[in-house]
């Protein structure tokens, strides 16, 4: 499916979008890729909402990304006596592994895990950072702490450890169990939670066995600490603003945030800014001019798709709230300043044959009349090398496996197309330009750019570049092969 648009948005599924016509309406009014998240909806809701997406791909002929999250680790304190209590500022309290049901003065908190990495001054966060304790003495199964900041404390509430490494792995059981079940499904992309160290990436890659693309979601201190490795592990990256907002300062969120997205651009790996993008819109059909603004910061700043969680999920207007962010997205690209923003910040290393095959094709395209940039690919590397560049034109990514073009679909400015496999350049050519014709991208009397690698279906090997008129006559006529 054609977009007016470069950035692509991610929707999450849940009760508000469970059924076909929902879904199509999100993916026509503008969804690329949807979130099946698997902290909630059974494996048989989620199998459905799986299977209506693929019905619906079938019926447009239009490849759609899906998108696993796991659940992850999740750390609560036990419950109360009364459902709760309220812990004043300046006051003690004790976490510890006492089984017994807590009160104003402690409560059972089940993870010695927590106990083993703290320190006397570690800082322990309660419901979303709403209360904030200060460890003062900690021992193998109990930690003493002041109540910096006070406030209700009830049942389960989860909690947060922003200044030590957990010695926690990123897959639970629940995780192991998803994950399996979510690559027999088919999914394309695993969105890792909890993520810490490239080790917890090395897990999940072993464990999908190449069946899936991992995407490591970002939202803790210690994940940014050790973002360089993490990146190079991961085959994408999510900046989760939520938990991240917990833990760390919230004003030291978006410099992170931007530095992020330029990293992840320059490895030629997509990125997703996420969570409370449009939260408003869960109750209201109008978005405040803050999440506007907010959204239109994170595609400014080149980032591959927004995302839409509770928005799409569980909010009364999932459709408009998609719409939105399209109209966003496209009033932003039509920005002179969009483009400018862009091109100053094109700083990627160019080592290879391919890097620079895809910076002449862009050169190319931005200096003639040129309509498209269409990549074959087998494993999307090329179209990925090409998404870095950030082209003024629509990237048009070929591939006969249909697994690459899914996962492609997440991708800055790439239009995916599968089609049958070629083995001589000038049917490469050929099908590029029906593709285009049939996008209404150009004209006969328009002309592409071509990369593609000799010999073909073999990954890794982009070494050639051509421009090419979109009318098939033509292309016959100049070429005797």
């Amino acid at each position: 499916m054609k977009r007016e648009r470069m950035v692509k948005i991610v929707a999450t599924l849940g009760p508000s979008s469970n059924d076909y016509d929902t879904i199509r309406a999100l993916h026509e009014a503008g969804a690329d890729v949807f979130r099946l998240n698997m902290s909630h909806g059974t494996h048989d809701e989620i199998r459905e909402r799986h299977r209506i997406i693929r019905q619906i791909e079938k019926d447009l002929d239009s490849p759609i990304a899906i998108l696993a999250d796991l659940q992850g680790p999740k750390l609560r304190v036990g419950a109360f006596a009364n459902g709760e209590e309220e812990l004043e500022e300046g006051a003690r309290f004790r976490l510890d592994l006492e089984e017994a049901e807590g009160d104003a003065s402690r409560v059972t908190l089940p993870h010695p895990e927590i106990f083993a990495a703290l320190e006397p001054g570690s800082t322990l966060l309660v419901n979303d950072g709403k209360i904030r304790l200060k460890v003062d003495k900690c021992g193998p199964d109990f930690a003493e702490c002041t109540v910096l900041t006070g406030g209700t404390i009830s049942n389960r509430k989860g909690v947060n450890v922003p200044d030590v490494v957990l010695p926690v792995a990123a897959l639970s059981p629940k995780d192991r169990t998803d994950l399996e079940f979510a690559c027999a499904l088919g999914v394309d992309w695993l969105a890792l939670s909890f993520v810490q160290r490239p080790e917890d990436v090395a897990e999940a890659r072993e464990l999908a066995q190449g069946r899936a693309a991992i995407l490591s979601k970002i939202e803790k201190p210690a994940a940014v600490k050790t973002f360089d490795a993490i990146l190079a592990a991961s085959d994408g990256i999510m900046v989760a603003r939520g938990d991240l907002g917990v833990e760390l300062p919230v004003q030291n969120v978006p410099p992170i945030q931007k530095q992020l997205v330029r990293k992840c651009r320059a490895a030629a790996k997509p990125v997703i800014v996420a969570t409370q993008m449009l939260e408003s819109m869960i109750e209201s059909p109008m978005p405040t001019r803050a999440e506007v603004s907010d959204v239109a910061a994170a595609i400014y700043e080149g980032t591959d798709a927004v995302m839409l969680s509770a928005e799409s999920a569980a909010g009364q207007y999932p459709v408009e709230a998609v719409t939105t962010m399209d109209n966003v997205a496209r009033e932003v690209q039509n920005d002179p300043t969009f483009t400018q923003v862009l091109e100053s910040s094109r700083h990627a290393e160019r080592n290879t044959v391919a890097d620079g095959i895809v910076a002449a094709a862009r050169e190319i395209a931005e200096t003639t009349d040129i309509v498209a940039i269409c990549c074959f690919s087998q494993s999307g590397m090329t179209a990925l090398l090409t998404s870095r560049e950030r082209p003024r034109v629509p990237i048009v990514a070929l591939s006969p496996l249909i697994g690459t073009a899914r996962r492609l679909a997440l991708s800055w400015g790439t239009t995916c197309v599968v089609c049958g496999e070629v083995n001589r350049f000038k049917m490469a050519v050929v099908s590029a330009a029906r593709a285009v014709l049939k996008l209404e991208m150009g004209t006969a009397e328009d002309h592409i750019v071509v990369t593609a690698g000799v010999p073909f279906n073999v990954t890794g090997t982009t070494n050639i570049l051509r421009v090419a008129p979109c009318d098939e006559r033509l292309i016959y006529s100049s070429d005797p092969e």
